[in-house]
């Protein structure tokens, strides 16, 4: 007999700066004076595990766009992806729509002009904006202070810069859809989830998008809870050109089905 699962997609693919409010912004940016040089993508990915926010990939994209491109825009740009596996745990029970931003991202950045090394990361607004998670709820302002927190042991003298990206877009945050998985005799709903991850990756491939990292949760409420990070170079890249930030906005995927 097969079973029906139903799943649930929903993507946050806004990249770039097309959505802001006027007032709040959706995103922080954190920077300190780097012209001694002491301070580096991977001193910052070592401070965050130190705060308990868990860097997963930190990548060099200079080496990658110098070799997709030709040429680069920063002295140095990263952009990484990192989360706080105990907190995300206590806001999927809650609002399973945690998964659009698990992992979350950062650019980090260095600006040769003024000799600053930046961090660009979501806010606590932006990431209550995106989830539509009351900006109120106690483990979102955790998770938003345990951020804060990684930021000042990654830059211990560092300043929030102050942001006003005023453009504004009727576009959705968020576009989600649905499917139905069918679970053949035999086969358990780790088998059908499987199947989709391989088919979900092969269909994304062939329009420029990677997966960098996925990650799997476990809730009794849930037959499975995955999440994907996925990144298009050719979108990336020239948007980081005058809004290296945008790293904060990186595209990600929820993939969930209730049991």
């Amino acid at each position: 007999m097969k079973k029906i699962l139903k799943v649930v997609i929903g993507t946050f693919l806004l990249l770039g700066t097309s959505v802001y409010a006027e007032e709040a912004q959706n995103i922080q940016i954190f920077s300190v004076d780097n012209s001694k040089g002491v301070i580096s993508a991977k001193s910052i990915e070592k401070a965050f595990n130190e705060s308990a926010v868990v860097v997963d990939v930190n990548n060099d994209m200079n080496s990658i766009f110098s070799k997709i491109y030709g040429k680069v825009h920063h002295k140095n740009y990263n952009l990484a992806i990192f989360t706080h596996p105990e907190l995300v745990s206590k806001l999927m029970k809650k609002y399973p729509t945690i998964g659009l931003i698990t992992p979350l991202s950062m650019s980090i950045y260095e600006d040769a002009a003024k000799n600053t090394i930046n961090i660009a990361t979501l806010s606590l607004i932006g990431m209550a904006r995106i989830t539509q998670i009351p900006v109120t709820d106690s483990d979102l302002i955790a998770y938003a202070k345990a951020v804060d927190a990684a930021l000042h042991n990654a830059l211990p003298k560092g300043k929030y810069l102050s942001v006003s990206h005023h453009t504004k877009s009727s576009k959705p945050l968020v576009t989600e859809f649905s499917i139905e998985l069918e679970v053949e005799e035999g086969d358990t709903v780790t088998d059908a989830k499987e199947s989709f991850k391989e088919e979900f990756e092969s269909e994304l491939g062939p329009v420029g998008f990677l997966i960098p990292k996925s990650y799997t949760f476990r809730h009794d409420d849930y037959d499975f809870f995955d999440t994907y990070s996925i990144i298009r170079f050719n979108a990336i890249y020239p948007v980081s050109k005058n809004h290296p930030d945008a790293g904060a906005y990186a595209p990600f995927s929820v993939l969930r089905t209730k049991t």
